[in-house]
C-alpha cells in the first residue's frame, strides 16, 4: 500500500534492519484475507486515527523460519501489548492498542522478510509445513476463537449452523466436529464449497438458513444472514457474527433476539487460540486447505478471493 485511497503495488523494498531484541522472519507463505481487499478503500482519516502508517505492506497470516537459527514458526496475526487489562486475562483480541498491525498499516508478509519486535508474535511450527501455516494463526485462530466462545450454548446431540463455508467457516465446522458432539450443518450457495464442508466433517450442507439451531456462527455477516440467522436460535442457544459484509439488524428486540439466549460479536483471537490451532494442526485432526500463488501472481490470487473462487486460503509464497 504506497497511498491512500489507491490499489496496491508490487515494488521492490530493503530488507528490514534488525534492532535490537528485534527477530528477523524468512517469510514462507502469507495467505491472504478478505480485510486485505477493504484497505484500499479506507479513507486516509479512518486509517490515520487506527494509527496506521504509510506507506506499508499487505499480509497478516504469515509463517515462515526464523532468519539465522532456520526455525520454523507463525506469527500471531492480530497486535497485542501484553499488559493491558485485557492481555493479562488472555482477552488480547481485545486489546486496544491492535488497531494497528502487522499487515495493516505496518509493514507484514507479502515479502521476503518480516520483522518482529515481539517474541510473544512467534509461534513453534514443529513439523508443520511453514508455506502453508500462516492461515492458521488468522482463518483459523478466529473461527476457533467463535467455536470456544458458543461451547456452553452447545449440547451434546445439539446443531451448529455454519453460514458461510469458506476460509474461516471452513476451520469452523472442523473445530465443532472436534470439540463437540453436535450435529453441524454448513450454509453457503456454492455447490464446492458445500461438497468440501461434507469431505471435512458436516452431516449436512444447505444452500440458505433453514430449520433451528442451538448456535449459528455467521461468517459472512450481510444482512440477509444476520436476519436468517438470529430466527434460526432456539431458545437458550446463541447466534455470534465475525463474518464483515457490513450488515446490520433491525426489530423490537423482544421480537428479534433469541430468547434467553446470546449474541456474540469479535475481531480477530488471542495467541492461546492459534497455539491451540497449531496444536490441533500438529496432531492431524483439522485440515488446512490452501491453493498457492508465487508473489508476482498477488493480483490474480486476490481476485480469485473476491470472487469467491476458492474453497480453501491463497497462500502466497514469496
Amino acid at each position: 500500500m504506497t497511498e491512500w485511497g489507491a490499489a496496491p503495488k508490487l515494488v521492490e523494498a530493503p530488507d528490514p534492519a534488525l534492532g535490537p531484541g528485534e527477530t528477523l522472519v524468512r517469510v514462507a507463505g502469507c495467505g491472504l484475507c478478505r480485510s486485505d481487499l477493504t484497505m484500499p478503500h479506507l479513507p486516509a482519516a479512518v486509517g490515520e486515527r487506527l494509527g496506521w502508517s504509510m506507506p506499508f505492506t499487505l499480509g497478516h497470516e504469515v509463517a515462515g523460519w526464523i532468519d539465522g537459527t532456520g526455525e520454523p514458526v507463525a506469527l500471531v496475526s492480530p497486535t497485542s501489548c501484553g499488559v493491558c487489562r485485557y492481555c493479562v486475562r488472555g482477552w488480547d483480541s481485545g486489546c486496544p492498542y491492535g488497531r494497528a498491525g502487522r499487515g495493516y498499516g505496518r509493514d507484514g508478509g507479502l515479502a521476503r522478510y518480516v520483522l518482529v519486535s515481539d517474541r510473544r508474535a512467534l509461534l513453534p511450527l514443529g513439523d508443520l509445513d511453514p508455506r502453508h501455516a500462516g492461515p492458521l494463526t488468522d482463518a483459523g485462530a478466529t473461527a476457533y476463537h467463535a467455536v470456544r466462545r458458543a461451547l456452553p450454548r452447545i449440547p451434546a446431540g445439539g446443531t451448529v449452523l455454519v453460514i458461510g463455508a469458506g476460509g474461516l467457516g471452513a476451520f469452523a465446522i472442523q473445530f465443532v466436529r472436534v470439540l463437540t458432539a453436535a450435529r453441524v450443518v454448513a450454509v453457503d450457495p456454492s455447490p464446492a464449497r458445500l461438497a468440501y464442508a461434507a469431505e471435512i466433517g458436516a452431516h449436512d450442507g444447505v444452500p440458505e438458513v433453514s430449520g433451528r439451531a442451538d448456535v449459528v456462527l455467521d461468517f459472512v455477516g450481510a444482512d440477509e444472514t444476520i436476519a436468517a440467522g438470529i430466527a434460526a436460535v432456539r431458545t437458550g442457544g446463541a447466534y455470534g457474527l465475525i463474518g464483515s459484509a457490513g450488515g446490520g439488524l433491525r426489530g423490537p428486540w423482544f421480537s428479534t433476539l433469541p430468547r434467553d439466549g446470546e449474541v456474540f460479536t469479535f475481531q480477530g483471537s488471542s495467541i492461546a487460540d492459534a497455539q491451540e490451532v497449531i496444536a490441533l494442526a500438529g496432531a492431524g485432526l483439522i485440515r488446512n486447505q490452501v491453493e498457492e500463488f508465487a508473489l508476482t501472481e498477488v493480483g490474480e490470487a486476490y481476485a480469485k478471493l473476491a470472487a469467491g473462487a476458492l474453497t480453501g486460503r491463497a497462500v502466497i509464497v514469496p
